[in-house]
């Protein structure tokens, strides 16, 4: 076979395991040898010196779980040769972002405030993958409880790095997952979008990235950051890979009262149908960024990268010759507020949901000496937060005060109503636009350099400023990979819908994928993959 097992797409794992042609032991070799290959030393939390073959590597995974993986393998090879099913998913290598519980393992949410915290119990959605017969090679790096974009915040360094240039950052909060996934280090993998989380890192790695509809995937045993935005959802290499992992973790949860009771259509059923027949959006609101500047605090407006607006023109071109209807200029004004609406509210929630970490409970406790309960709240909470958390903290605490709370989280919620109006305008099917999804980019550029952006929280936040809409309106959104910039970098577009319209964005998806699967960037390896 001329291409490792840890490269093939879950759908011909599944085929070739259910054939009797590979065992799922087998396919965890091939992806351990992978890990071993590109991965580089793990990533810890002591004080961190950076070395120069850190630059060289992935250093995806914060634990790998090697036994229990094996184990797991064995079970489905075991279910195969007495006959039985194993499940969609029977052998198919996992890595799971470090914000879900899963029991048995250290669940940190990338914080030292958790390092030594063993979860008792497994997350829905990972629990869904399993019981279709995923397994779990270990749970991936991410921003300290999911708070950045570049997966630099971390507690456990080396951070990652992105398998195209891993002197470039793979993107966050789900960084460990997409990086993984790129490098063939996992087939597939569980991560979770609150401004563009999942999106962003699939556009920075070359990879596909599912933020479903706000409660179409359970939420019970993700540790929380904003519980209003928080979306769990997939990463793989395809499409079609994307829509399989979806169908196993969508549908309701009695543990979760967030997860919607909606039905879950068959999504791989219409992936083949094309795009004839269906209104595609673009928005000039898209193309442009409207950001404070970092010296004078003044908006400015810039263009997006041309290269990646090329992208997202060119998408639609493909599309219109597949026989889509595009529908330009359909305004969007309210995207502009998309960041300063998610810096209030996601602070507020953060405040809230990290109160619990306080050294009594779970996780690390202060072992010095402490003067009283107070003393030790403020000590454990002091050295087990890095500084992303601790800032969210006193913002979240600041803008919900009571003096302030009219000036900035309630006009901050009913800016978010306004950025939901958007969207049910251009959704309408009795509105002027009648559109079946929105054509956008991805991000505004592609994956910057370690280190370039980092500390300053303003920017860092508007690289998701394409993104975080759809988490305020709590819509569907899917990217996927357009092609490579002039530095051989991903360029990743984005499709937006109407509430649980997965399965057209899917098709649509597909569709795109068909238009380009002959395209000499489609048969580019990440810098990381030459030459093994």
């Amino acid at each position: 076979m001329s291409e490792a097992l840890c490269d093939l797409p879950a759908r011909e794992l599944v085929r070739l395991l259910k054939a009797g042609q590979v065992s799922a032991v087998e396919v965890l070799e091939s992806t351990l040898q992978r890990i071993e290959a590109v991965e580089g030393r793990a990533p810890s939390s002591a004080p961190y010196r950076q070395e120069p073959a850190d630059l060289e590597k992935i250093h995806a995974y914060i634990t790998l779980t090697r036994d229990r993986a094996r184990a797991q393998a064995e079970a489905v090879d075991r279910a195969l040769a007495a006959g039985e099913d194993p499940g969609p998913l029977a052998g198919v290598p996992l890595a799971v972002k470090d914000i879900f519980c899963v029991q048995g393992t250290p669940s940190t949410a990338g914080s030292r405030i958790l390092e030594n915290f063993i979860a008792p119990y497994t997350a829905t959605p990972v629990e869904r993958l399993e019981a279709a017969g995923a397994i779990v090679v270990g749970k991936v790096n991410l921003d300290e409880f999911t708070f950045g974009s570049s997966n630099e915040s971390s507690a456990f360094l080396p951070p990652p790095g992105n398998p195209w240039d891993p002197r470039r950052v793979p993107g966050g909060s789900s960084g460990g997952s997409a990086a993984a996934v790129a490098a063939g280090e996992a087939t597939l993998s569980l991560g979770t979008d609150t401004a563009g989380s999942i999106r962003q890192p699939a556009a920075f790695c070359g990879v596909v990235g599912l933020k479903p509809t706000y409660g179409r995937v359970s939420r019970y045993g993700l540790i929380a950051f904003a519980s209003s935005l928080d979306c769990p959802g997939p990463i793989a290499r395809d499409v079609e890979d994307a829509a399989l992992m979806l169908q196993v973790v969508a549908g309701s949860d009695a543990r979760d009262a967030t997860a919607a009771r909606v039905p879950v259509p068959d999504y791989l059923a219409a992936l083949e149908k094309g795009v004839k027949g269906l209104r595609i959006g673009l928005s000039p609101d898209y193309f442009h960024l409207k950001y404070p500047d970092p010296e004078s605090g003044e908006l400015r407006e810039q263009p997006i990268n041309p290269e990646v607006e090329a992208a997202v023109r060119r998408a639609a071109d493909l599309l219109a010759d597949a026989g889509a209807e595009i529908v330009d200029d359909v305004p969007m004004p309210n995207t502009r507020y998309g960041i300063p609406v998610y810096f209030v509210i996601s602070r507020v929630e953060a405040a809230s949901n990290l109160h619990r970490y306080d050294g009594v409970k779970y996780g690390y406790r202060f072992d010095g000496p402490v003067q009283d309960l107070r003393d030790l709240y403020r000590k454990t909470r002091g050295r087990g937060f890095g500084l992303q958390p601790k800032l969210r903290i006193l913002m979240g605490m600041y803008v919900s005060a009571e003096q302030y709370e009219k000036g900035y989280y309630e006009r901050a919620l009913r800016v978010r109503t306004l950025i939901r109006h958007d969207f049910e305008r251009a959704f309408d099917r009795a509105g002027p636009y009648r559109l079946d999804c929105l054509l956008t980019a991805t991000t505004p550029d592609t994956a910057f350099e370690i280190g370039a952006v980092y500390g300053d929280s303003v920017l860092m936040q508007y690289a998701d400023l394409l993104t975080v809409p759809a988490d305020h309106a709590g819509v569907p959104g899917l990217s996927i990979p357009a092609g490579l910039d002039s530095n051989g970098l991903p360029i990743g577009i984005q499709l937006l819908g109407p509430d649980f319209s997965e399965a057209t964005l899917l098709r649509v998806g597909r569709a795109f994928e068909r238009a380009t699967e002959g395209e000499a960037w489609r048969q580019a390896k990440p810098k990381v993959l030459q030459g093994i």
